[in-house]
């Protein structure tokens, strides 16, 4: 999701709130807490949602189990706050959640105003349309005169009022507050469009009745690199949250997975496997961690790699292939620095 348009004044609340919650330790928190609050959206398919039990499932949300995992042992001490668009920030700045990890675009103004540290990229993403094919149309180069429903608060307004202005075209904006709201416009004729990220369109669409009735058209109009998200101020918890998901990444890079990932730390014999398995050097140590929390993480949630086709691969419902998400040794841009 986008960047809310927030008063000076607000921007310099959240950084007071960062800078006072941040610097008590959040690791000591967790751990004398015993759980990990994590913040996850209100419901998107794929990303994070709770399934037929009430349990939370999702991309975002197993990177929240691998974290738990990492810093408790245990992947299911995490307890789940959904959040929208406008609360999330406040909901992190506040104190109230440990890490941010809902579909979240990386921004300047976040790092700098809002006083957030972004852990790394998960997704790669940008803007885009979905239409019905009814509507007759196959570029968003046809959609003048459309209502287009989006989310209030947010870039995306300002995305798509650039990509209408550039183009010379008109639009009527209809302003939802949640996914759930924007499905729920779009499928009622309220609004001829629906624009946010496209892996979100994708989302929404696999959760319909009739999926093939709509398409999601081809052009991209913004880059929008998510990721999760922590309070300035303790560098600490930052280097957690960043390398539990650099972890991921290197084990999908040297074929580590859940299911194999004790045979590789009792018998690999290259050295960074060694070093991210705990199985030689003080690397988890020097955060604060025992030495195998990347193999606690990778145990419980599998690599990056698993974890991506499990939730939104091309044999799930929401059918996204990896493509700038792949592994850069497979041509993508998942990319994660030595563990050394």
């Amino acid at each position: 999701m986008k960047k809310m348009i927030l008063p000076v004044a607000l921007g310099a609340a959240f950084a007071a709130a960062s800078f006072s919650v941040a610097s008590a330790g959040t690791l000591e928190d967790v751990k004398e807490r015993g759980k990990l609050r994590c913040a996850v959206s209100t419901g998107l398919a794929g990303f994070s949602y709770t399934d037929e039990n009430g349990k939370w499932q999702g991309f975002d949300v197993d990177y929240c189990r691998a974290v738990a995992a990492a810093v408790l042992g245990d992947a299911d001490a995490v307890e789940f706050s959904p959040a929208t668009g406008k609360t999330r920030f406040t909901m992190l700045a506040s104190g109230e959640v440990d890490i941010l990890s809902r579909n979240t675009t990386w921004t300047f103004s976040r790092d700098v105003d809002l006083k957030f540290t972004f852990l790394g990229v998960s997704y790669y993403d940008g803007q885009g349309f979905m239409v019905k094919k009814s509507l007759g149309v196959n570029s968003a180069k046809e959609l003048d005169g459309a209502t287009v429903c989006i989310q209030t608060g947010t870039t995306t307004e300002l995305n798509l009022s650039d990509y209408f202005t550039a183009e010379g075209m008109s639009y009527e904006p209809l302003a939802i507050e949640t996914n759930t709201e924007g499905r729920q416009n779009y499928l009622a004729d309220a609004c001829d469009v629906y624009t946010t990220d496209a892996s979100g369109l994708a989302a929404s669409r696999a959760t319909f009745e009739n999926a093939a009735d709509h398409i999601i058209l081809p052009e991209i109009i913004s880059k929008e690199p998510l990721g999760p998200l922590v309070r300035h101020g303790d560098d600490q918890w930052a280097d957690i949250g960043r390398w539990v998901l650099n972890a991921m990444k290197i084990s999908e890079e040297k074929g580590i997975t859940a299911a194999n990932v004790d045979d590789m730390a009792a018998n690999s014999k290259d050295p960074e496997v060694k070093r991210l398995l705990g199985v030689s050097g003080e690397m988890g140590a020097s955060i604060g961690l025992d030495n195998d929390f990347a193999l606690q993480a990778i145990k419980a949630v599998g690599n990056y790699g698993e974890v991506f086709e499990r939730h939104l691969g091309t044999e799930t419902k929401v059918n996204l292939a990896r493509g700038l998400n792949a592994s850069w040794t497979e041509g993508g841009l998942q990319y994660a620095p030595p563990f050394r």
